[in-house]
């Protein structure tokens, strides 16, 4: 069977940079092959408009979603996929055989990683059970101020709450059986990090490299610098006997700023999307997909000699769609 070298990015949104990214070292692999996006809205989406081509499918919760997704796939040559979001980490990772069978990859962690970290409470109990902090977990009738509450298994940021007093406490908080109460981690006393991790096809990790989080708008870090932290060797302990992670796996701590206690926040095993700056400091995970992926026979090396202390500013700019009707 030929071999398929063109790629799908899912949930491809507003993931411009992500999708400039993989079309360059595609690029420099394979001149001819193209970057395929998809989305519940494409034409609203500005990635769709910088990709090589897009198409549109249902909602990931849409039982019409793999079907239609792998006949995109099958139709447009694609050698793998690659997800974006963590509400469809799920659905991938139980359907990889169906791909397979088309020769089609899929970059998703195992089933049991998935489940893992998209439970607040179990990925606290891994965090614990690796000697990290965590925040503590209140009980809804016993709860101390301030508080921050999350869904058990919620993601960019949606139904997050910071309640430093009684009075911004709603109904809707103690009601929504789904919503978790936590301590507070202040800001000031802590330094945010994420940390964005390349495992290879065999689980084993090959790269770790830490942005400290400068300025976040509504989930998405804005503002950002690579920093050579103390915690780095502790990070690829943990992680060095984890089996299931596949591609790149986003971490993230806050340090306390007095005594440098590690606290274990979540794990997305995703790109993150401040990978960008990730790439730009030379941990080129992309390239290590489609070498791994796509080349075949290629083992990743370890890698450490990203750029430190690298600023990224990030900032808005416009896709223009010429003569568009669709409106």
């Amino acid at each position: 069977m030929p071999q398929k070298t063109n790629i799908l990015i899912t949930s491809a949104g507003t993931r411009v940079s992500l999708v400039r990214i993989f079309k360059t070292e595609l690029q420099l692999l394979f001149p001819e092959s193209k970057v395929i996006t998809v989305d519940v809205n494409p034409e609203f989406a500005p990635a769709c408009r910088v990709s090589d081509g897009y198409f549109k499918v249902p909602s990931v919760s849409d039982e019409k979603y793999i079907p239609t997704l792998l006949k995109i796939a099958i139709a447009n040559d694609i050698g793998i996929i690659i997800p974006t979001i963590d509400t469809c980490l799920l659905t991938f990772s139980e359907n990889i055989q169906k791909f397979k069978e088309h020769n089609i990859a899929i970059l998703v962690s195992d089933t049991s990683m998935v489940k893992l970290f998209n439970d607040k409470k179990l990925t606290n109990e891994f965090f614990e059970s690796k000697d990290i902090a965590v925040a503590k977990l209140f009980s809804k009738p016993n709860y101390e101020l301030p508080l921050y509450i999350k869904p058990i298994n919620g993601s960019s940021s949606v139904d997050n709450y910071i309640i430093r007093r009684h009075d911004e406490l709603q109904h809707y908080h103690f009601r929504n059986e789904k919503l978790l109460f936590f301590e507070y981690l202040d800001q000031d006393l802590h330094t945010e990090f994420t940390i964005d991790m390349y495992f290879d096809k065999n689980s084993i990790i090959k790269s770790v490299v830490p942005r400290q989080r400068l300025e976040v708008r509504q989930g998405e870090v804005r503002k950002a610098i690579t920093k050579d932290a103390f915690f780095i060797p502790i990070i690829w302990n943990i992680f060095k006997d984890v089996k299931g992670f596949r591609g790149c796996i986003t971490l993230q701590i806050f340090v306390n700023n007095e005594t440098n206690k590690i606290y274990g926040i979540e794990v997305n095993p995703r790109f993150g999307g401040g990978f960008p700056l990730t790439y730009l400091a030379g941990a080129n995970f992309p390239k290590w997909i489609l070498q791994e992926y796509l080349v075949g026979g290629v083992e990743i090396p370890e890698f450490h000699s990203w750029e430190k202390n690298l600023l990224m500013l990030r900032y808005d700019s416009e896709v223009l769609i010429p003569n568009f009707l669709g409106a």
